[in-house]
């Protein structure tokens, strides 16, 4: 039985953010492409823009474990839920306050008070097992 704390709950935050983006582009079926594959010339490849090497898709635990940290959010309240992703996506302080319209130290205090909220609630579910 896992004793649930701050540090953990902000770390399945991350985690589930990093699933989010791995997972693959949704497309609308129906829909194909006629045209030919371009082939580019050994020039054209070495002049081109190098694109950044995405990793590929999500384990099944880590998309299980993203959903069961999604379903987390909905113990929060609306800002304490944009605030919790906000920081999960890390997204800088500095711009969390600029959105939120508050200091740095509120901003910190309200996200450190929402992940408690969730981990309060998980050891108390843990306790009822």
């Amino acid at each position: 039985m896992q004793n649930w704390t701050v540090t953990d709950i902000a770390d399945r935050f991350e985690e589930a953010a990093q699933t989010l983006k791995r997972m693959p582009p949704v497309r609308v079926q129906g829909y194909s492409n006629a045209w030919p594959e371009i082939i580019h010339t050994v020039m054209e490849q070495l002049q081109a823009d190098r694109l950044p090497m995405r990793l590929g898709p999500p384990t099944p635990d880590a998309i299980s474990r993203m959903e069961e940290t999604i379903n987390w959010v909905f113990w929060l309240e609306e800002d304490e839920c944009k605030l919790v992703w906000l920081r999960a996506e890390r997204v800088l302080w500095k711009q969390i306050c600029w959105r939120l319209g508050c200091g740095r130290t509120k901003a910190w205090q309200m996200w450190t008070v929402a992940l408690l909220k969730i981990a309060t609630r998980l050891n108390a579910n843990q306790g009822g097992r």
